[in-house]
Parts: C-alpha cells; sequence; structure tokens
C-alpha cells in the first residue's frame, strides 16, 4: 500500500473538489501521515471518505470535515489555540502547523499521553498537552484567538467564550440526533457573540454521552 500516494489523492480527490484551497491548510495535510495515528488494524482506510473510530463513540471525522474544520477556522501563524477533546492527536499536529502556540486537552489518559508521543514523533515545539475535562476549557492558559473541538457534541458549554479574546473564534459541531450533526463558528464580540451555521456532518461519532453533555 503506497500511503504517501493515497494521501496525495486524498488531497486531490476530497479536499481540493470541496473548495479546501488554502495552500496552507493542504501542505499540513500532505505532510502529516495520518497511519501513525491510528491502529493498525484501521490504516487501509485512514485516508478514505470515512469517519475512523478510536476509541468507543470517540473517532476522527471525515478527512473533508477535518479540513473544513481547519479552513473555516482561518487559522493565522500568531493565534494562540486550544483543542478540546485531541484524541491521539491528529487534528492537533495540524493545527499546530498553522497556529503559533496550540494548547491541547483531554480527559482520557491514555489519549493524553497519545498526543505527546506523536508530538514528539512529528517534532511538534509549540504545543502543551493538558488532561481536563471537556467542558472546562483550559482557564489557566486563557485567553485564546480560537477554540476547535471537532468531535460532535450534544452540549455546547456558552462558558467557554469566556476563555476567547474579543474577536475570537469558537469552532465547534452541535450533535442534533445519532446520525446528524451541525457545524458552527462563533466569533465573540464585546458583549455579544455571533453565531455562523458551517457545514452539516453526518457521522455516530459524540464526545460525551447525552446525559453526560456540558451543564450550562
Amino acid at each position: 500500500m503506497n500511503l504517501e500516494k493515497n494521501r496525495e489523492v486524498m488531497v486531490e480527490n476530497q479536499l481540493r473538489p470541496n473548495k479546501i484551497t488554502n495552500s496552507d491548510v493542504l501542505q499540513a495535510f500532505m505532510s502529516t501521515s495520518k497511519e501513525k495515528f491510528i491502529s493498525e488494524d484501521k490504516i487501509n482506510i485512514c485516508y478514505s471518505d470515512q469517519d475512523i473510530s478510536i476509541k468507543g463513540q470517540r473517532g476522527y471525522l471525515k478527512n473533508l470535515h477535518l479540513a473544513q474544520i481547519l479552513n473555516h477556522a482561518d487559522i493565522k501563524n500568531s493565534d494562540k489555540v486550544l483543542h478540546i477533546g485531541g484524541l491521539t492527536g491528529y487534528l492537533s499536529v495540524l493545527i499546530a502547523k498553522l497556529c503559533n502556540k496550540i494548547y491541547v486537552t483531554d480527559n482520557d489518559q491514555y489519549f493524553v499521553d497519545s498526543i505527546i508521543y506523536n508530538f514528539t514523533n512529528n517534532e511538534v515545539k509549540n504545543a502543551k498537552v493538558i488532561k481536563r475535562d471537556f467542558s472546562d476549557g483550559l482557564k489557566i492558559e486563557e485567553p485564546y484567538d480560537l477554540i476547535i473541538i471537532d468531535c460532535p457534541q450534544y452540549n455546547f458549554n456558552l462558558d467557554l467564550l469566556s476563555q476567547v479574546n474579543v474577536g475570537g473564534r469558537i469552532v465547534y459541531i452541535e450533535k442534533i440526533n445519532e446520525e446528524l450533526s451541525k457545524a458552527y463558528k462563533m466569533i465573540k464580540y464585546e458583549n455579544n457573540y455571533s453565531k455562523v451555521f458551517l457545514f452539516d456532518v453526518f457521522s455516530n461519532l459524540y464526545l460525551t454521552k447525552k446525559e453526560e453533555g456540558f451543564n450550562f
């Protein structure tokens, strides 16, 4: 299996035709070996157009959705980013290649260890990984220019807006039902915020169970 060729085909056939044209985003995908972030039995599908389950109901959305998240996040090389729910670090590494500093949280020690391991293997120097509950964000390092939550969740904690700068963004995916989720982008203003719909996500994955969701 020629994984490098598969990665190139993924970029050319899945990302570019769907309006992912940011050269920095495309280069981040081209230079990151996704197969090193997943179990060996799933390597054959890592560049296909499908979700990849990692543990329980958590996993990576389709490559296009990950690219859409990065595209809509409009990450600048001066940005300080919080990535909530880092999993094994694949998307975190992509973000790290685009921003100035990234903080990654996860509530599972296995994933925290995996992210640290994969950051080392990918020579990521601008990152810090901390074990935290998803609803907490990471107050000790606030404020952020951007918060990304890429796994669908049933309840979004509006309190996370307090952890971003004025003009800062939050890109997240809200679970509507078992099959459908919707991606949104929030922008914080002095005394208000905007919320814009980005794209639909059809996936069984979710960050937390409905009854264990974030509390307002």
